[in-house]
């Protein structure tokens, strides 16, 4: 029987997606890996009980970006003469992964544990938060094999490194390790690699303790605050507070701090 591509795991309000491909380095190798990603984010998405996900990569590697091997198959086939083929590809493809990760409402943490190249360097910026491992690595390494980032990381990685920073990265391709992804912003905190998923677990349920229909609204001021004009970014924000000050959770969570008490919330 085949293993799942992708392994999706929940513990109480906590999601774990897991990458199951160890043997090719969890290369994004095709529609089927596509597919399974997709799924899960969207699996998770539906599921009112998660309130924060983290990602991370079975074995050695985080994500290896693109199966070079098959990229190189691909290349004998192609036709130049039909690049709306390829386009097409790309849209129905493997941009269908930031689309999901954009539409994921609540907080997501990339825990990587090992190479985070190309695509898989992308993925981890389509996260709210990254966490690495001692031994992760990350390269925006497209310019090495002629290519540009299709699956937008030109759009995601100045958003977390900065316009500068996010060029030198692209524009050389070159690998850098999980300390100077931690000096540049890349990633908030780099941890011993056997530490890595307990601190991603940590994190999360330091997270999912809280109210959740706060929690994703917050999530979708803070991901549309990045494009957004100040006037439009307060009327959302307008709108969601009155629809924070509905729920329970909020009532709870005042008479909570009022009587110094540890509140626990229920998503109503």
């Amino acid at each position: 029987m085949m293993r799942d591509l992708v392994k999706l795991e929940v513990d109480g309000n906590v999601a774990t997606i897991t990458l199951n491909r160890p043997e090719i380095r969890n290369a994004i190798s095709g529609n089927d890996m596509i597919d399974a990603i997709v799924g899960a984010v969207e699996r998770i998405n539906a599921d009112a009980g998660v309130r924060c996900a983290i990602i991370t990569g079975a074995g050695t590697a985080f994500c290896a970006g693109g199966n070079v091997k098959r990229l190189a198959a691909a290349a004998d086939h192609l036709d130049p003469q039909h690049p709306a083929r390829i386009r097409l590809g790309y849209r129905t493809g493997i941009q269908r992964i930031p689309t999901a990760f954009e539409a994921l409402e609540v907080p997501v943490i990339a825990a990587v544990n090992g190479p985070a190249i190309g695509a898989g360097c992308d993925l981890t910026c389509m996260c709210d938060i990254r966490i690495a491992g001692e031994s992760a690595r990350f390269a925006e390494s497209f310019i090495r094999l002629g290519l540009i980032p299709g699956d937008g990381g030109a759009w995601l990685l100045p958003r977390v490194v900065g316009y500068s920073m996010a060029c030198e990265m692209a524009f050389t391709g070159e690998t850098i390790d999980a300390r100077e992804a931690l000096r540049i912003g890349l990633v908030s905190r780099v941890v011993p690699d056997a530490e890595l998923l307990p601190a991603a677990r940590a994190l999360a349920a330091r997270i999912a303790v809280n109210p959740p229909y706060a929690l994703r609204m917050t999530k979708r001021l803070l991901r549309d605050g990045r494009h957004v004009k100040l006037d439009t970014a307060l009327d959302m924000a307008a709108a969601m507070q009155s629809l924070a000050h509905s729920t329970n959770d909020h009532k709870r969570a005042i008479a909570a701090f009022i009587a110094r008490e540890t509140p626990a919330f229920s998503g109503d």
